[in-house]
């Protein structure tokens, strides 16, 4: 029989211990205890985050930048102003330019004539000594193969330097007829200062062949048919005249509608290649004035009433719209040009990105942009600072990029 003592409640029963030769039981307790999870602080992805955040702070920092984007003033103004200007010197310099060229057509001759010219050209003459050179009425200038020419008025060439030589232009003829002077450009000694300092310091040299010389007979042209030849050949040299002067123009200056004047030489006829046709052939020479444009501007924009110019720098976006009159034809030896401007200037301030950039140094953003104002050049002035963070440019002017933003 037995007792209540010999009764273990379920509560106090122990589980009986596997027995150690189940395998199957050992080997699924430490598969599990192997999937579960490591808890660990995630090391690779905090230093790639950390180098993106480097590299981007690095990035803002080198890539950081000081620019001022400027947009230059511009004004137009009615002009009718009278203004005089100096050869190579003063406030409103000038310079002369010259193009010529030749044209030939093939007519019908109609018979031949006996002549006897002497060939001409323009020279240019040229001073390196300080004061001015007179020469007189018939002075000789001489080719290397010994050719002589002649002026034959008297001119005044003004002073200069060897790097810039006073200049001016006159007309030579040959001192004999024939075609043996018709000669190529060419350099021109003057035989009357031989032996003294001149002879060095007063030269000459010419652009373009000496033309006319002829001796014997030569073809001549139906007179109707020669004057319909030489119209044709005056129209086709008009545009040419143009493209060649314009491409003289130096660096700088400008051309004016009005200062230029355009002559046509008759040159004579010579016997064609082809049998029975002669060549008409028509010289034209273009001379023309020209300013450097800044100095133009200035003058221009001086003597403007009610513009208020102080002085600035600036220069003529066009001059289209301008017209220069002489009151009497210019003389290529004169040093001096009087002139009447009229129509509308189409001024634009020149930016001195210098200056700009000192303006703005160790500036802060709403101060650079007070200051700017200030500045009668600047119509409008972008500022840019880098990092976004930045609000003040580099004290160092140098440190400071002026950029200039064309009109439009």
């Amino acid at each position: 029989m037995r007792t209540l003592d010999d009764i273990v409640p379920p509560s106090r029963r122990k589980e009986t211990p596997p027995f150690m030769g189940d395998t199957s039981t050992n080997t699924n307790n430490n598969a599990s205890r192997e999937l579960q999870p490591r808890s660990r602080f995630p090391y690779l992805t905090f230093i790639v985050v950390a180098l993106i955040i480097a590299a981007s702070v690095g990035a803002l920092f080198y890539f950081s930048s000081a620019k001022v984007e400027v947009t230059p003033n511009s004004v137009s103004a009615a002009v009718q102003s009278s203004f005089t200007a100096t050869q190579s010197t003063g406030s409103l310099p000038f310079e002369i330019i010259t193009a010529e060229k030749t044209a030939s057509q093939s007519v019908a001759g109609s018979g031949t004539k006996v002549v006897n010219s002497s060939a001409s050209g323009n020279i240019t003459i040229y001073n390196t000594q300080t004061q001015a050179q007179k020469l007189i009425t018939n002075t000789r200038f001489a080719t290397s193969a010994g050719l002589i020419f002649r002026i034959h008025a008297a001119v005044t060439v003004p002073g200069g330097t060897s790097a810039k030589p006073g200049s001016v232009v006159a007309k030579v003829y040959a001192d004999k007829a024939g075609d043996s002077y018709n000669v190529a450009p060419t350099s021109f000694t003057i035989p009357g200062f031989a032996g003294t300092p001149q002879a060095n310091q007063v030269y000459a040299r010419s652009s373009a062949a000496m033309t006319g010389g002829a001796s014997g007979s030569v073809p001549v042209v139906d007179a109707v048919t020669e004057t319909k030849a030489r119209d044709a050949l005056i129209t086709a040299l008009g545009p040419d005249l143009e493209a060649s002067i314009q491409a003289k123009i130096p660096e700088g200056y400008v051309l004016l509608s009005g200062a230029s004047t355009t002559t046509y030489q008759e040159l004579l006829s010579t016997p064609s290649a082809t049998t029975g046709q002669v060549d008409v052939k028509e010289q034209g020479t273009v001379t023309a004035i020209v300013f450097p444009n800044a100095a133009l501007a200035k003058a221009i924009a001086t003597s403007v009433t009610g513009l208020g110019y102080q002085g600035e720098p600036l220069t003529l976006a066009s001059t289209k719209d301008l017209i220069l009159t002489a009151p009497s034809a210019f003389d290529p030896n004169a040093t001096s040009f009087s002139f009447t401007l009229s129509g509308t200037a189409s001024l634009i301030y020149s930016i001195d990105s210098a200056r700009i950039a000192a303006a703005v140094a160790g500036e802060t953003r709403s101060a650079a942009e007070v200051a700017l104002t200030n500045y009668p050049e600047v119509k409008r002035a972008v500022i840019i600072l880098r990092p976004f963070w930045k609000q003040t440019f580099p004290k160092d002017p140098s440190s400071i990029s002026v950029v200039v933003v064309p009109v439009r």
